[in-house]
């Protein structure tokens, strides 16, 4: 692998973790142990089946609570701490063979891009909380899980298409993550705004 490639793998892993760490590290994981990629620098670590199998498990309850909605707020919010630093790490792991100064730059690249996709994630999924229908929040989660592991495979293959899909997913998420925000203050003011009248009425009712 040449220096863009072995970056593109390595950044692409760290924007996939943001999504779903244990997917993309199972995956990856999988891929090298059957002969089917070759991950650079320390990447082939995750091929061990320690790590293989508590990837492949912690992916199996997330799997669950990813579609239960409100739990998976919650669950986001406890993997700020753990996407956006694993996903320096992939970064980190994937260029030990390079210069030094270009692994730092792999390493605060690269959790940066995790917590691009995690924070898009978290948001839009507390959006598609405040529908009174599962579906939504379902079908949003059964399409992450199938972006992740299709996205994990192509990276191993293609890893400068991913750098140019996370250049595409950059800009986008420059225009619309704003609108997003917005939206999320109206939907919480409006609330505060109901349940605030429901107290008032109950307080004169009383």
């Amino acid at each position: 692998m040449n220096i863009i490639e072995i970056l593109g793998l390595g950044l692409g892993a760290s924007w996939l973790s943001g999504i779903n760490l244990y997917a993309t590290v199972a995956v990856l994981g999988l891929l090298q142990r059957f002969g089917w990629a070759e991950l650079p620098g320390g990447l082939d670590t995750l091929a061990n089946p320690y790590v293989i199998g508590v990837a492949a498990f912690l992916y199996t309850i997330e799997f669950v609570a990813d579609k239960i909605p409100y739990v998976d707020t919650i669950w986001d919010g406890v993997h700020t701490f753990i996407r956006v630093p694993a996903g320096a790490v992939l970064a980190l792991a994937a260029t030990t063979n390079l210069n030094p100064s270009i692994q730092i730059i792999a390493l605060l690249i690269g959790g940066g891009l995790a917590l691009s996709t995690h924070g898009t994630k978290a948001t839009v999924r507390a959006a598609a909380n405040t529908s009174p229908e599962p579906f939504s929040n379902w079908g949003l989660s059964l399409f992450e899980d199938a972006f992740v592991i299709g996205a994990a495979a192509l990276v191993t293959q293609y890893p400068v298409v991913l750098l140019v899909i996370i250049a595409i997913f950059l800009i986008i998420l420059a225009w619309i993550l704003p609108k997003v925000v917005r939206r999320l203050r109206r939907i919480t003011s409006a609330t505060r705004n109901f349940f605030g009248g429901q107290s008032l009425k109950q307080a004169a009712r009383e």
